[in-house]
């Protein structure tokens, strides 16, 4: 990530925009070789998120790279959404993170609902995308994380 290109992440709430009272991370697009086996190790977890969720999946949005710097963080929101600039976003059925790193800084807690989940570097959790999480904010050395969305089939918008 750290050779990557960042952009300021966005919203969606009626549009795509930044908008830094709510989300203050960046994006970063990566190499398209370590994205490609990024995007094959999220492939391979499917199985046992559609088994663990009892769901019948038909893919996966793309794995997004997220740095959030010190002071970053992301307000209480839903992943799932029915808007019209990201009708995709309506088909989004789990939410999964995955922890890449956990030194260096504070903070930085996904909270799910009313659980805390603290980085650990390597975790993956998966969450309903219409269940209400946050991150809190960071303090210290950049939180780096990867986020994709499983898609169900015959929801509205895809």
């Amino acid at each position: 990530m750290d050779d990557g290109t960042a952009e300021a992440a966005e919203v969606l709430a009626g549009s795509i925009a930044e908008q830094q009272d709510v989300r203050r991370a960046d994006s970063i697009d990566i190499n398209p070789v370590v994205l490609a086996a990024i995007e094959q190790r999220l492939d391979e977890q499917l199985p046992a998120v559609e088994a663990f969720f009892d769901l019948l999946l038909s893919g996966r949005e793309g794995a997004g790279l997220l740095r959030y710097y010190d002071g970053g963080f992301y307000r209480p929101h839903r992943d799932q959404a029915d808007e019209a600039a990201w009708p995709g976003a309506a088909r989004r059925a789990i939410t999964m993170v995955v922890f890449l790193n956990d030194d260096g800084f504070t903070g930085g807690v996904l909270r799910v609902g009313d659980a805390d989940v603290p980085p650990v570097a390597g975790t993956l959790i998966a969450f309903p995308a219409d269940m209400l999480h946050e991150v809190t904010p960071v303090r210290g050395a950049p939180r780096d994380s990867i986020v994709d969305w499983c898609l169900t089939p015959g929801r509205p918008g895809g």
